[in-house]
């Protein structure tokens, strides 16, 4: 036992002491792992980031919330011409729908607008997000606020001028004095300020809450009517809990059908979309993302152990001479095989450990420049990083390790003459 933990300390030791003494040439090797190890971890602490900021985003949403509209959320076999000559769904079809659907906890309503301008007294932001909804659209995204409310019911079906703001619009318009109570023009009209809601973060699927505004939709129903092409209506459905989802959906599709009066040979002209359908799409990206990322990055890694082989190669031919002497002193095959593979073991190691303290020296600098994306190096891309580099080390050492321990010592002395 002793034996061989010795044999391993001084293959160790001459392994460093070769590495010493060519600086230049460890610098190098220590390069293509670096780069290869840093392009890996880089991507997927990239790709592991946007995931959990899109997943943060929908966690106030239930994944199997259902929405209710003429276009559909994914890939559709039925013809865009056919899509464009749907009609919208309506807000009578809103109310119809919730009143008579006993598995769905809220129905809402919701019109997608163009953006708008909103001013209070000298200030004013431009390109906001208007959305206008029914009052149960708090409780479907599951709202918080950091000051007031959302809109009641009456406030809702009356539409009341409110309106209730993000974080970033509340600050561009009053700054740091109280906005509940002020009133702000919106649509050349008056709107008091009834809530704002609580901070968000930067928006990855579609405008982040801090720059949106909620308004009852049916201020817009009154003023602009049904019919208005710049409008798209859609229904929310947010389904209690455990239930049968496929049963519900065609629950809807039925009674939707029935109302507006669709023969038994025709499609729906419709679309039943569910929530659950597009976080699968986006895992479904972030896996090919992953993919790719592995896929160039690999090219990198692929080269760099090429490097640490070569310079292998190069290393057992400088100092062929030298394991012809240390064989004719006694050297095992097995102390020779030890000491060329920690050497390369060892610069693949520290070449993986600069790449990943890049990576993390990284994410530090770019964190100083955007607050509202969390950049994450999870405990895995360490550990996948360190693992890798010692593979590649153990893997582009082996062959020259094992021809350099199987050298004859005779014609290895005799090659340094």
């Amino acid at each position: 036992m002793f034996f061989y933990l010795r044999l391993v300390k001084e293959s160790f030791y001459f392994a460093i002491n070769a590495l010493r003494n060519n600086k230049l040439r460890t610098f190098l090797s220590l390069l293509g792992v670096t780069v290869g190890i840093f392009s890996i971890i880089a991507v997927l602490a990239a790709v592991d980031s946007l995931d959990k900021q899109i997943k943060d985003q929908l966690s106030g949403l239930d994944k199997n919330t259902i929405y209710l509209a003429k276009f559909s959320f994914g890939p559709t076999e039925v013809p865009r011409w056919k899509r464009q000559n749907f009609p919208e769904v309506s807000y009578d079809e809103y109310k119809y729908l919730k009143e008579s659907l006993s598995d769905a906890q809220h129905v809402g309503y919701q019109l997608f607008v163009m953006r708008q301008s909103i001013k209070y007294e000298s200030n004013s932001v431009t390109n906001v997000n208007v959305v206008p909804v029914s009052y149960e659209f708090s409780d479907i995204q599951v709202l918080k606020f950091s000051k007031g409310r959302f809109y009641n019911e009456a406030e809702s079906n009356s539409g009341k001028p409110v309106v209730v703001i993000g974080d970033e619009i509340a600050k561009s318009l009053f700054g740091e004095s109280e906005p509940i109570g002020k009133r702000v023009r919106l649509y050349g009209q008056r709107f008091t300020v009834i809530g704002v809601v609580n901070k968000q973060g930067s928006g990855l699927l579609g405008d982040s809450n801090d720059i949106s505004i909620f308004i009852p939709a049916n201020y817009l129903r009154k003023r602009f009517g049904d019919n208005d092409d710049r409008m798209n209506h859609v229904i929310i459905v947010k389904p209690k809990l455990g239930v049968d989802m496929a049963g519900l959906k065609s629950e809807i599709s039925q009674k939707l059908r029935i109302r507006r009066g669709i023969k038994a040979d025709s499609i729906n002209n419709f679309f039943v979309n569910i929530l659950t359908g597009l976080t699968n799409a986006i895992d479904g990206i972030i896996s090919f993302m992953n993919s790719i990322g592995w896929a160039i990055s690999g090219f990198s890694l692929l080269v760099g152990g090429f490097g640490i082989a070569n310079i292998m190669f190069v290393s057992v031919k400088e100092r062929t001479n030298l394991i012809g002497i240390q064989k004719s002193l006694g050297a095992k095959n097995r102390f020779i095989l030890f000491q060329f593979l920690f050497e390369a073991i060892i610069l693949s190691i520290v070449g993986g450990l600069v790449g990943l303290f890049l990576v993390w020296f990284t994410i530090i600098i770019l964190s100083q420049f955007t607050e509202e994306f969390e950049f994450v190096l999870s405990t895995f891309n360490v550990f996948l990083g360190f693992s890798l580099s010692s593979l590649i080390g153990l893997l582009s050492g082996v062959i020259p390790a094992i021809s350099a321990s199987r050298l004859d010592p005779v014609e290895a002395i005799r090659s340094g003459f």
